[in-house]
């Protein structure tokens, strides 16, 4: 199973609906797919599971069959991570997150350093979102596991980013995504030195990711158009991204005249949707699944088609830079659902 951690330490991005929709569509596309929820503000669950659903997971007191659930009994040092709950959603699989994943935060500060000890605990639990997502993984029997994080720096994502293999940096054509760039990319870098220091002190009978969170590009979140492009205000932070991103998240200073649409890091520009995205909170499923009962009538309709296409088309390039091929080892027979292309 391949996992991508969708991060960005500036919040108000639309991050969790692009892990959102990317899930769906990569479910329409006849992936296998868990969404893990990861951010301990679960945004990403909330999208998906009514209020009602949601009380059952948060009950008064410990929460049950959330991601921190099977991590609880290693916390309490009675025993290790047990086998976590996946939540089914139609041909998805979630990983429920879970308000109280906050207090892990500090178990994993302390645990860090000890790693480099050797310390099998410590290992354990820095690995643990690691091991839950594996395990969700394989009882999904799903070859694309989506993660979605809190908007900072903090031990709980990089403990969540350790269990990464790529990494996707969602951005907003403003100045705060750009300051944000500044501090994401030497800290991915140190981050993953970091750990594979401590990979080196890793007793033989334990088992611990390899910490890869590779960089596999940007998507530029919610921009303005006018006539097919970039409405002024907009624009001005678009054409810094490229050099800001190569320079701080790449390491490499060199694409100061590279544009957005010139820039192979770029995965996506994603209009915004503003007009589809209140019927799909309303309705409880993403915007290109959106149908005339659900209000999406008269030029919505386009909108539809064009989101469908927008996310479609980033699924495809998230797809190529992960080698994942839909066509040369499809994971089912199913293949692409009927309903995925509004157009049909």
């Amino acid at each position: 199973m391949i996992t991508i951690a969708f991060f960005n330490n500036k919040g108000g991005v639309g991050k969790t609906a692009l892990v959102y929709h990317l899930a769906w569509m990569f479910a329409d596309q006849g992936r296998s797919v868990l969404a893990a929820d990861l951010d301990p503000q679960a945004n990403l669950s909330t999208m998906f599971l009514d209020e009602q659903s949601l009380e059952g997971f948060w009950p008064e007191g410990d929460s049950t069959h959330t991601v921190l659930s099977p991590i609880r009994p290693l916390l309490e040092g009675e025993g290790g991570i047990e086998s976590p709950h996946v939540e089914p959603i139609e041909d998805l699989g979630l990983l429920v997150g879970d308000l109280a994943l906050s207090g892990f935060e500090d178990e994993l500060s302390q645990q860090w350093p000890r790693c480099l000890d050797g310390e099998k605990r410590a290992f354990r639990i820095i690995g643990a979102f690691a091991e839950v997502i594996q395990r969700a993984g394989a009882r999904r029997e799903a070859d694309l596991a989506l993660v979605d994080v809190g908007p900072n720096l903090g031990a709980i994502n990089r403990a969540a980013l350790i269990a990464a293999d790529y990494v996707v940096v969602p951005l907003g054509p403003d100045l705060f995504s750009l300051k944000g760039l500044q501090n994401l990319g030497p800290t991915l870098r140190r981050w993953r030195t970091d750990w594979r220091k401590r990979l080196q002190e890793l007793p033989t009978d334990v088992q611990a990711p390899s910490g890869q969170m590779t960089p596999i590009g940007y998507v530029v979140m919610q921009h303005s158009v006018r006539l097919d492009r970039p409405v002024k205000a907009y624009g001005k932070w678009m054409d810094r991204i490229p050099s800001t991103y190569h320079r701080y998240v790449l390491d490499k200073p060199d694409a100061a005249n590279l544009r957005v649409d010139d820039d192979s890091e770029c995965l996506a520009a994603l209009k915004d949707y503003r007009s589809l995205m209140p019927m799909a909170q309303e309705a409880r499923k993403p915007m290109f699944h959106l149908k005339p009962a659900d209000g999406a009538i008269g030029s919505h309709v386009r909108a539809v088609q064009n989101c469908y296409k927008d996310f479609r088309d980033l699924a495809a390039a998230i797809d190529s830079r992960t080698q994942l091929r839909w066509g040369q080892h499809p994971p089912s027979s199913r293949g692409p659902k009927a309903r995925g292309d509004p157009r049909r």
